[in-house]
């Protein structure tokens, strides 16, 4: 039963984390959701528990990691923006918190801009990946970090690599590969079934899929 399986989210306010929670929700799952800012989240349900804090502080990860069977992080910089090594910083605290309560499953999203040995990236790929590294050139590097830290971990991680996402209920047809973006844009409803899909097969365990709608 789905609603005896509690989910840690991070980045849940955000333009593709409120899908997330809506389709976790209609789904049956229990949720503990991290907050910045909990007065500014509107939703009531009795399958969500909020803690407040930064991902950036331990302690609060602890805190919302514990008694979770998954986490899946759809972080941005949020608005004000965090520090743009936040990703970094995040997953290291994630996966200490994952290791003492031996979690095993942990999902979360980055750019195109990140690069692994898999890639065979097009031209207008990699286009948009030197874009990022010379426009936002230390969250783009410390994003390809959080993917060293993830390979260096023993967890079953997921790194989910998205272009432009449309906040839309749109739902339909995705490509996903290993090696390229296969599009230019994700609908952020198809992004949060993709992403639920994955706490229950292991095809992309320790992988890092680009997706895209059809």
């Amino acid at each position: 039963m789905k609603n005896n399986i509690k989910i840690a989210v991070i980045g849940g306010t955000g333009k593709s984390g409120k899908y997330l929670v809506k389709q976790l929700i209609n789904q049956g799952f229990q949720l503990k959701i991290l907050l910045r800012n909990p007065d500014n989240f509107p939703l009531n349900s009795p399958l969500v528990e909020v803690v407040k804090g930064d991902v950036a502080i331990y302690s609060t990860v602890d805190t919302l990691v514990k008694g979770c069977h998954a986490v899946i992080s759809t972080l941005g910089l949020g608005i004000p923006p965090s520090e743009p090594t936040i990703f970094g910083q995040s997953t290291a605290n994630v996966i200490q918190a994952m290791n003492k309560y031996n979690v095993h499953r942990y999902i979360v999203t980055t750019g195109l801009n990140v690069d692994t040995p898999l890639d065979n990236k097009s031209p207008k790929t990699a286009f948009a990946t030197d874009w990022m590294r010379k426009n936002y050139p230390i969250s783009t590097a410390n994003k390809q970090s959080e993917f060293d830290i993830l390979t260096n971990s023993n967890v079953d991680w997921t790194l989910v690599r998205l272009p432009l996402i449309e906040q839309t209920g749109d739902h339909g047809q995705i490509h996903v590969s290993l090696e390229d973006c296969l599009g230019d844009k994700i609908s952020a409803t198809d992004l949060a079934h993709f992403l639920i899909q994955q706490l229950f097969t292991q095809t992309f365990v320790r992988k890092a899929p680009f997706i895209a709608s059809v």
